[in-house]
């Protein structure tokens, strides 16, 4: 194998997949430390990969807007489905207005696969340092040395350790001067603190909510897990939650007011399941009697359960994060092609810049709206 390249890509999830098909003309290799390509897209979504979201704006992403509002301009989300759907792949759109692969995930990996198949492709290959002489890059892998023109790292976050993760996006963002926003996990559970230890009891239980996470609010289930609480809502505030409070409105849409002159007890009328709504009052300290029977003081402790204020102790760490935010300073990196400000013909595209979107087929999307930016710029070329 000749190991001269025009473009090196490092890293074969959905970012570096969507660029390899993307690519055109340009002696190009992509290198994996996985065995397989794809390995987060399999497990995503269930199993069935939400692509993308019918209502997809900057809005919908923490980072910085107008980077952001560039890329998804470029290739939205109509474009992203119009590119998979006109390669067979049908799609099925669920809870959410989010967009699911109608079989499994493996179609999408199979499709950006073949659409890649003309390049030179290494999985089981670990990249271990770039150096750069000239105008031209050395790749240091696990088993060979590459050498490359432009080099695209798309080598995502810390999150899902079980499909294998690397550093090595961060340590190559910094060795060639790029500032790396701090990483945290994120689209993850929040545990709890000592005073919220009852909520372990409750494993299993899931309800409706409305969380708060500074000004963002979340709406969605919650479920109660032995280690803390999670569920789509939670992991959407994970997202915004960086330290101190959360308020939870375990009643979403429903007035107390409404119950006031029932005769049944109040864990019986309160819309939400039995054993919640007792370990609710437990801890309120309040008697489960009719809730008419509920003197002023015991009525106004009641409305807590609309606004449950309580500082989460941390999350349930990168093992379970979906994805991870913070990353490469986008203020860093060109709008025009994601090439670094720091480094002529490095790239930084999908998980691995300080771009995170919120729970609901937003992360891929911009894995293939950050692709596609940087694959037409190198296109240009």
């Amino acid at each position: 194998m000749n190991n001269f390249f025009d473009v090196v890509i490092v890293g074969g999830g959905a970012s570096g997949l969507m660029f390899a098909s993307l690519i055109k003309d340009k002696k190009t290799a992509l290198i994996e430390h996985n065995q397989k390509l794809g390995a987060k897209i399999l497990i995503s979504g269930g199993g069935k990969c939400n692509i993308t979201n019918e209502f997809v704006t900057d809005k919908h992403f923490l980072g910085d807007a107008n980077f952001v509002k560039s890329a998804i301009k470029s290739f939205d989300q109509n474009v992203t489905l119009r590119y998979f759907q006109s390669r067979g792949l049908k799609t099925a759109k669920l809870k959410n207005n989010q967009f699911f692969c109608d079989k499994s995930a493996k179609e999408l990996v199979d499709i950006l696969s073949k659409e890649s198949k003309l390049h030179t492709i290494l999985t089981g290959e670990e990249l271990l340092d770039v150096d750069k002489y000239d105008d031209i890059f050395t790749l240091k892998t696990s088993k060979r040395e590459l050498r490359a023109r432009h080099v695209v790292m798309a080598s995502g976050g810390l999150s899902y350790a079980s499909v294998g993760v690397s550093e090595i996006g961060y340590k190559i963002a910094k060795k060639f001067g790029n500032n790396i926003i701090k990483t945290a996990p994120a689209l993850v559970g929040l545990t709890l603190q000592k005073e919220q230890f009852f909520f372990k009891e409750l494993s299993g239980i899931s309800c409706d909510v409305v969380i708060k996470a500074g000004e963002h609010i979340c709406e969605g289930s919650l479920l109660f897990a032995h280690k803390g609480i999670s569920g789509p809502a939670v992991l959407d505030a994970s997202l915004y939650w960086e330290k101190g409070e959360i308020s939870i409105d375990f009643l979403p849409n429903i007035k107390l007011e409404d119950f006031r002159n029932s005769n049944k007890n109040v864990s019986t009328v309160l819309p939400i399941s039995k054993r919640l709504a007792s370990a609710l009052l437990i801890h309120l300290g309040i008697e489960d009697k009719k809730f008419s029977l509920l003197s002023k003081s015991e009525f106004e402790k009641l409305k807590i359960i609309k606004e449950y204020h309580f500082s989460p102790a941390g999350t349930f760490g990168y093992n379970k994060a979906e994805v991870t935010k913070g990353g490469v300073d986008t203020g860093e990196i060109s709008q025009k092609n994601m090439m670094s400000t720091k480094c002529e013909n490095l790239y930084f595209i999908g998980e691995v810049l300080d771009v995170t979107g919120r729970l609901g087929g937003y992360n891929l999307q911009w894995a293939f709206s950050s692709a596609f930016v940087c694959a037409n710029g190198i296109n240009k070329e």
